[in-house]
């Protein structure tokens, strides 16, 4: 490619509220562009990048034994109402109207598209396993897109669906596709690491996310230092420390408690320390049902623990109002004495773990000491509803640590989620309809080369790993002579003939402008062509990742590339 013909050109300036580097790269280098917010067009330069990754993906799902279709952008709605994700996805739900009046989704995520493409066959237990995967583009109505690539509102996705007779049978694709994504990623130049996640409006058990360790990454994670745990930290467990058991049980007493609404305010009345508070949080239901959180004072709720654990769509704070009329006040709730048909009672694992603890009395400016679990109130659910932090101790007794990262893909466990919701069977070995079990996998592909820009950058620009390079030389001739424009020409061809992807800086620029561009766009290996090379009829060439410079014979240059 010649880069005076190339559409996309670098530039000085970034966008103003471009805050990840991968974002001020791209754009600066000439690979995107912004339309509106959240949707991007992907120029020369960043279609070539795309479409190596697209490359080692298909690669390597290919070599799993994966098969690849391709299902519509828009996805009949009666199709998400049968598995009532109309409402309860996650993101918002983009819908469109054709002209008989037939409403549509664009589609954010494809199980239903690719459950029903599979009902429609006749299939049976002889045929499965299968893995059935695709590109397409994905639409998320984001709250708020940010960082460039790595959150858009519309972007290509490789989402695969595995179908199986059995759960045993799943977990042998479920690893398959564990190291076929590690593959996938370490050809791109990642290193990963797979951490336990919540498998959200996808539906489903359990899943993995992998994600590339960097500050500037969403995803907060929980591991120990050898690795053998990791868990995002929405999910992540812990082991509750035990504080005061061999205490004798004191008789629970009222007192008078003047206070702040606050539990750092209990701490310093009943100069006890804050393990020994209770923290009570009410919480609401989508359907109005009170939730009330009940937890040992020093730790936190997590609230999509909470959320999994009384089996609720969502959760939002109780209102003073509400508060009060579940026969309470706020900052003096409590346990005792409630009335467990006006709310649910959540207790986390914590309140086993100390005894004679302090809480609200129900009323204000009232306390109740030395209460405890069984004897003074009870619980609906007992859960763990804790959140994670570092410096806690996983269960099996290692310190965790937290870590920062971007998700570049996920594994999912579906089960029979989809598969009963929809109707979706198979004819097993006695004859008889039975339920697929079922997996899906996906890997963002515009988030992932943002990611590869995160973790290969300098003050420069870009420094991209050779497997997805948009092209591998970047050949620049310096100066105007026609000996040097000459052997430049007579070299670009003799490249291309030997196979080699070049983009052939020729445009009429300064050396100064030709060098920060080659540094900016990023690619492997450069090569000048000047005037004081060929007079020893040599070239310069240098690996973008290092300083070094190597004076090469032209007539050699091609076999050591």
């Amino acid at each position: 490619m010649r880069q005076s013909k190339l559409f996309g050109k670098t530039q000085k300036e970034t966008p103003s509220d471009a805050v990840a580097e991968s974002q001020k790269l791209l754009h600066r280098a000439g690979y995107v562009r912004d339309s509106v917010a959240g949707r991007y067009y992907f120029l020369p330069l960043g279609m070539r990048v795309h479409e190596k990754i697209e490359k080692i993906i298909r690669e390597e799902m290919d070599r799993t034994g994966a098969e690849q279709i391709l299902t519509p952008t828009l996805h009949q709605l009666e199709l998400w109402k049968e598995t009532n994700r109309t409402d309860t996805a996650g993101f918002e739900l983009m819908k469109v109207k054709d002209r008989n009046g037939a409403e549509f989704a664009l589609g954010g995520t494809a199980e239903e598209m690719i459950v029903d493409v599979v009902r429609k066959f006749n299939i049976s237990y002889k045929d499965l396993p299968f893995n059935i995967y695709q590109f397409s583009n994905k639409f998320r109505d984001e709250m708020r897109a940010r960082g460039g690539l790595l959150r858009t509102r519309e972007f290509i996705m490789k989402d695969a669906y595995s179908f199986h007779e059995t759960e045993a049978d799943f977990k042998k694709e479920y690893e398959k596709m564990w190291k076929a994504y590690e593959t996938i990623f370490a050809r791109m130049g990642l290193k990963t690491v797979a951490i336990e996640s919540d498998n959200g409006y996808i539906g489903g058990e359990y899943c993995h996310e992998f994600i590339v360790e960097s500050a500037s990454g969403e995803s907060k994670a929980l591991t120990t230092e050898d690795g053998t745990y990791a868990a995002h930290e929405e999910v992540a467990k812990f082991k509750r420390d035990n504080k005061n058991l061999d205490e004798s049980l004191g008789g629970m007493i009222e007192v008078e408690a003047k206070r702040e609404n606050t539990m750092q305010a209990g701490v310093e009345l009943h100069k006890l320390p804050l393990w020994q508070q209770i923290k009570n949080v009410l919480f609401v239901t989508e359907k109005g049902r009170f939730i009330l959180a009940v937890i040992r004072g020093d730790l936190a709720v997590n609230e999509l623990k909470l959320v999994h654990a009384v089996g609720a769509l969502i959760l939002r704070a109780a209102t003073d109002e509400e508060i009060r009329s579940i026969g309470t006040e706020p900052g003096f709730i409590g346990p005792v004495g409630l009335d467990h048909k006006k709310v649910t009672v959540v207790g986390d694992l914590s309140l086993r773990t100390a005894v004679n603890f302090c809480t609200g009395a129900n009323k204000q400016y009232c306390d109740l000491q030395n209460v405890n679990i069984d004897r003074d109130f009870n619980v609906d659910k007992e859960a763990d509803i804790a959140l994670a932090e570092a410096g806690f101790l996983s269960e099996s007794g290692k310190e965790l640590r937290e870590i920062k990262g971007i998700e570049v893909g996920n594994i999912f466990q579906l089960g029979y989620h989809y598969s009963k919701l929809m109707n979706a069977t198979f004819t097993g070995k006695d004859g008889k309809e039975e339920f697929y079990y079922m997996g899906c996998y996906g890997i963002g592909l515009g988030r992932t080369m943002a990611t590869i820009v995160e973790m290969h950058n300098d003050e420069k620009g870009i420094i991209w790993p050779e497997a997805v390079a948009p092209f591998q030389v970047h050949l620049l001739t310096l100066g105007e002579d026609e000996k040097v424009m000459k052997a430049s020409e007579q070299l670009y061809e003799e490249l291309l003939a030997a196979g080699i992807e070049v983009l052939f800086d020729d445009r009429d620029l300064s050396a100064g402008i030709k060098l920060k561009d080659s540094d900016l766009i990023g690619l492997p290996k450069r090569i000048v062509v000047s005037t004081k090379t060929l007079e020893q009829n040599k070239v310069e060439l240098k690996l973008r990742s290092e300083d070094e410079i190597e004076l090469v014979d032209i007539s050699s240059i091609a076999k050591k590339v």
